[in-house]
């Protein structure tokens, strides 16, 4: 299996800290969070290789930080070439981009470059062996009906199905939401090219997870523990603070 960290974004909410710096390189406890993310990677007895998706503002920083990172499996630097917001490929853009670079045919674990969590990926990766699923979704109980406006949302059934997916609703009887971790089988990759044949916009990922449950069966595995979507000054500040994962 392949891991694939989602580093191109541009992190404008973060300014002036990512201005002249990637937001996934911003140090937490004294190391950056892309750090944290790949100490847990490094736990999944199946990956052999850790791609990280980058743009051509920040490709060479973390090129810099790869080359003298100190980690159990193989690190590859991609560079979008994308230079700003305004062309910028979006999350499901650089999925695609990085299986087509790369050419990945192995099974695929996508995770945001600004999540930061305690969870053992281990637990989600046997999970998806055990149901041999076609894609599966991190997801989260945020608890707070209040909070549901500002992530996708997702109702799962008894066998961890997931039968609704709103995208960002005013309301819901669901907190569950939807993390930037994903799983994908090897065998349906070729999703992805498909999908963006078709529409227009390939920032969301939601979108593309709401369209694959219509073609197939798409499982939610929930997360418990910490978890910090690192979205702007505040909640990084905060995690800078609290956070021991």
């Amino acid at each position: 299996m392949k891991i694939l960290i989602l580093a191109a974004g541009y992190a404008t909410r973060l300014y002036p800290l990512t201005k002249h710096w990637p937001k996934p390189l911003l140090l937490v406890k004294e190391k950056p969070i892309i750090a944290h993310i790949i100490e847990k990677v490094d736990s999944i007895e199946d990956v052999n290789e850790i791609i990280i998706v980058s743009n051509d503002k920040f490709f060479h920083q973390f090129e810099d930080w790869a080359k003298n990172a100190d980690f159990k499996n193989k690190i590859t630097v991609i560079n979008d070439k994308t230079t700003s917001e305004h062309d910028r490929l979006g999350a499901i853009g650089d999925m695609n981009f990085a299986i087509n670079e790369v050419d990945i045919k192995d099974d695929l674990m996508v995770i945001g470059g600004d999540n930061l969590f305690s969870f053992d990926l281990n637990k989600f990766s046997e999970f998806v062996k055990q149901k041999k699923t076609m894609c599966a979704v991190g997801v989260y109980d945020i608890k707070n009906p209040d909070m549901v406006n500002k992530y996708g949302v997702v109702t799962v059934d008894e066998s961890k199905k997931i039968i609704n997916f709103q995208e960002k609703p005013e309301k819901s009887d669901s907190t569950l939401i939807s993390m930037c971790v994903y799983f994908f089988s090897a065998k349906g990759l070729n999703l992805f090219k498909e999908y963006i044949d078709l529409k227009d916009c390939h920032d969301t990922s939601g979108d593309y997870i709401k369209w694959l449950c219509q073609k197939t069966e798409v499982l939610g595995y929930e997360f418990n523990g910490v978890w910090y979507d690192i979205g702007d000054i505040v909640t990084f500040y905060h995690a800078s603070v609290t956070f021991n994962g």
